[in-house]
């Protein structure tokens, strides 16, 4: 084979018959998917580089493989974010992802238009395609960090990110729902603080119990005052996790923690855990009796 010189362009009449493209579809890939971003001459007309043209011809490969013409985009626009991208042989089978990397490329990007019913496919998709362990951990704790991090600097709107979160955390109560413990098994009862609404954190360390064998209860977001020790006094749990990503329950309540505490104590027989930012930045340099802060849930395995 001929060497090629990574620095040759080429007009849109010589990107037609390199890849054997149409010039039609390689404008509209350009403009509707943006996969690639030739060149402009003065006079307008496109100037397309070898890699440009490489991401052609393998965007042809991949929908001639079976993948839909949006799918095979996005895993091209990846691969070009990805430090050692993925030679294209070794992309996934046609029409399913087969890493949660790539499972979540797709959830963020159905999270930025919006699409719920998409959004609940593709965690549909990733769940069956791996273990509960491997789809928490891979998937759905860094999905949450990223939709985090975007709402916070303004990439995505509230919409965006509530309908992100309800998404996920609809999907976990139905993991919940139907997963399959022993009556026998011993009980985790986890739970937001009171005026805490945060609850996809207590969820997804309940599924983690789940695997673990454990019987879980979660309490809905911001339960009711006493609400916690009331249902500690019915069920007896081996371990309770409490959390509050945010400071809100202890601004309405400035002796809730020492409360919390103090209610532990008299259940020496009961682990309790307390996580979340909130948490632990207003419990920094306060002595506790009983409720353990911790920045890392694993620690209540």
């Amino acid at each position: 084979m001929d060497h090629i010189n990574q620095h040759t362009s080429y007009n849109i009449t010589q990107a037609a018959e390199l890849t054997s493209l149409s010039k039609q579809v390689i404008r509209k890939w350009e403009d509707r998917y943006g996969i690639i971003s030739p060149e402009r001459l003065e006079n307008g007309y496109r100037i397309y580089n070898q890699d440009e043209i490489d991401t052609l011809l393998n965007m042809k490969k991949l929908i001639t493989q079976g993948y839909s013409v949006k799918q095979a985009a996005l895993f091209l626009k990846e691969q070009q974010h990805t430090a050692e991208p993925v030679p294209v042989a070794q992309l996934v089978q046609p029409g399913q992802p087969d890493t949660m990397q790539q499972y979540l490329y797709l959830l963020l990007e159905e999270g930025r238009l919006a699409h719920e019913m998409q959004m609940t496919r593709i965690l549909q998709q990733a769940y069956h395609s791996c273990s509960l362990q491997e789809f928490l951990d891979e998937l759905i704790i860094p999905f949450l960090k990223e939709v985090g991090q975007r709402w916070s600097d303004g990439r995505w709107g509230e919409y965006q990110e509530a309908l992100a979160s309800l998404a996920v955390r609809d999907f976990l109560v139905q993991l919940r729902r139907n997963f399959q413990v022993s009556d026998q098994a011993p009980i985790m009862l986890g739970a937001c603080l009171p005026h805490e609404r945060h609850e996809i954190p207590v969820h997804i360390i309940a599924l983690k119990f789940m695997i673990r064998g454990w019987k879980t209860v979660v309490l809905g977001p911001s339960p009711a005052p006493n609400a916690i020790q009331a249902t500690v006094r019915q069920l007896l749990p081996q371990k309770v996790i409490l959390s509050s990503v945010t400071g809100l329950p202890f601004k309405g309540d400035t002796r809730l923690l020492e409360e919390l505490d103090d209610f532990a104590a008299t259940h020496p027989h009961i682990d309790f855990y307390l996580g979340g930012p909130g948490a632990v930045q207003f419990a920094e340099g306060k002595e506790l009796k009983a409720i353990r802060i911790t920045v890392d849930a694993e620690a209540a395995f």
